[in-house]
């Protein structure tokens, strides 16, 4: 087993920051040229974007948010020589959460269904850090 096949999970994980980032921009960009919404009434950040692109933007803020913790373990384990299949399989179901999040944060929005994708996610996360942990202190 190759270590650096989890970066591969890496990788997806910033191609869905990108993805929304840039559609969060298109979309907000777009909204300013039709004068939907006027650039002195966002330019500190005020809460003046219609619903469609706030929802966007925020799934896509919300990928600074748990994800850190997510290149965190992967830069350590890289670091530590403990990236083990364990580890790439966790890694690459929480990208799977992370995309259902983003999924239905961007579409239906029914919140439900999102706080079990996003807990998923973080159950994952917390399971990859536990499993580093044992394998830190030498417990397995």
């Amino acid at each position: 087993m190759n270590p650096v096949a989890i970066l591969y999970a890496v990788f997806a994980q910033i191609a869905l920051t990108y993805i929304l980032g840039f559609w969060t921009g298109y979309l907000r960009h777009r909204a300013t040229l039709s004068r939907r919404v006027r650039v002195k009434n966002i330019a500190l950040h005020q809460p003046a974007w219609p619903e469609y692109e706030t929802k966007i933007g925020n799934c896509f803020r919300n990928q600074f948010e748990g994800p850190i913790l997510f290149y965190a373990v992967v830069a350590l384990l890289l670091s530590t020589g403990m990236v083990d299949m364990v580890q790439i399989v966790l890694a690459w179901a929480f990208i799977g959460a992370r995309v259902i999040h983003a999924y239905i944060h961007t579409g239906s929005n029914f919140v439900p269904w999102r706080f079990i994708a996003y807990s998923s996610g973080m159950i994952i996360l917390l399971a990859m850090w536990v499993w580093f942990a044992i394998r830190t202190f030498g417990l397995y």
